[in-house]
């Protein structure tokens, strides 16, 4: 190690000594105002710089020069305040795979497979994926390249008597909600698992943040819980939501909680309810129609939030303009049911659709779909249960197997 130390030093100084010292004026620039020219440069014009020599291409590869780049493109690791998300990657090859998403240049190949229907649910975790098949969750391991598992699976969690439709991943803990009307709590390095009855029928939806469950049931309630593990299965709230809840989600400030309904019993199938108190603070919207339940809801941050369902629309909610109407809104062309969203936190926004597996890329700045990319073909149409996604591929599980789109080697 520390001769490869030592060559890279060497290297580097051979091409510092490179850098002529006389010549056009660029080369005699101090680095920091070269650094203020070059970051005025696109990404074209950056790219034809690094052809002239070694040292410019070494110096226009800094993270610097790439980084107003990559907030202005799609899924390079970057939110909307500007947080980078993925430190250790440079931040010039994040923008050239965030190309092949905005072109739909991918690979696409199935990591699992299984024989019988399923309504698979999944996390992503480091370099683990969990997957709900049936009434176990299963653990693999990512192999180096991202696009493909281990065979064995890392771990099996079990404890439902029958399905489990939802599970959330929260202080080395997997939560699971099962048909069975129960909660499960299972440690991940361990075998500790408890599970406790919480409805009176299936549980739909969990979620988890700072030592709090919420769920939510088809019995139309949603209810909170502790994790803390003296005091499991202890039912803090009881909310009677008037509708069958089919997701829930907390916000990040730990204050509140939002439930998306079946929009049959109540006129908004979205509201936002008290964490500490479980009283209704207030309802999103005010014109859905009969039916037009929400499917999947997430928060983008405190005040942001997004939402998806049967009614083919995903709606984008600032709670600082209006509860009563979204700040924006994209329709699925096919007039599909959307059963799941996921975002980069940024510009980029994928769904899945009710019928032949569509997965769709949006650019949020944008009302139009950007690709489509149908998973699925008759007689085998199933929908995408669930999306995740890394800055290098898109998974998505469906009644059958589990597909990987992979942008970084298209």
């Amino acid at each position: 190690m520390a001769a490869e130390a030592g060559e890279e030093e060497e290297e580097a100084a051979r091409e510092s000594a490179a850098r002529p010292a006389a010549g056009p004026a660029l080369w005699r620039l101090p680095e920091e105002l070269l650094l203020l020219i070059c970051s005025y440069l696109d990404m074209r014009a950056l790219g034809r710089l690094a052809q002239v020599c070694r040292w410019l291409r070494r110096f226009t590869s800094c993270d610097l020069l790439w980084r107003r780049i990559a907030r202005a493109s799609l899924n390079s690791g970057f939110t909307r305040l500007g947080t980078d998300l993925m430190t250790t990657v440079p931040v010039k090859e994040r923008v050239k795979v965030s190309q092949n998403w905005r072109l739909g240049r991918c690979r696409e190949a199935i990591l699992l497979k299984w024989r019988c229907s399923q309504m698979p649910w999944m996390q992503l975790e480091d370099d683990s994926l969990y997957i709900s098949q049936a009434n176990f969750i299963l653990a693999y391991q990512f192999r180096p390249d991202g696009a493909s598992l281990n065979r064995r699976p890392l771990g099996v969690f079990a404890g439902h008597d029958e399905d489990v439709c939802h599970f959330v991943l929260a202080n080395s803990h997997i939560i699971s909600a099962g048909g069975d009307g129960k909660i499960g709590v299972h440690k991940i390095h361990s075998t500790f698992t408890v599970k406790y009855s919480a409805h009176e029928q299936e549980v739909n939806c969990v979620d988890c943040k700072g030592g709090i469950i919420v769920s939510g049931s088809r019995d139309r309630t949603a209810k909170v819980w502790p994790l803390a593990s003296g005091r499991l299965g202890q039912c803090l709230h009881t909310i009677q939501t008037e509708d069958r809840v089919w997701s829930i989600a907390i916000s990040p400030l730990l204050s509140s909680f939002v439930t998306g309904t079946a929009c049959c019993g109540h006129f908004s199938p979205l509201r936002i309810w008290d964490l500490n108190s479980g009283q209704l603070m207030t309802h999103l919207g005010s014109d859905f129609p009969p039916g037009a339940g929400v499917l999947d809801v997430m928060y983008e941050s405190p005040f942001t939030l997004l939402s998806c369902g049967y009614d083919t629309y995903v709606r984008y909610w600032d709670l600082r303009t209006s509860v009563r109407k979204c700040v924006m809104e994209w329709e699925e062309p096919h007039d599909s049911t959307l059963y799941c969203l996921q975002t980069d936190g940024n510009h980029l926004l994928a769904t899945g659709s009710s019928y032949y597996g569509v997965v769709r890329l949006w650019d949020r700045r944008q009302r139009a779909c950007l690709h489509a990319f149908p998973l699925t073909s008759t007689p085998l149409s199933s929908p995408v249960y669930c999306l995740r996604l890394t800055t290098k591929h898109l998974y998505a599980a469906l009644s059958y197997n589990l597909h990987v789109l992979d942008f970084q080697n298209p």
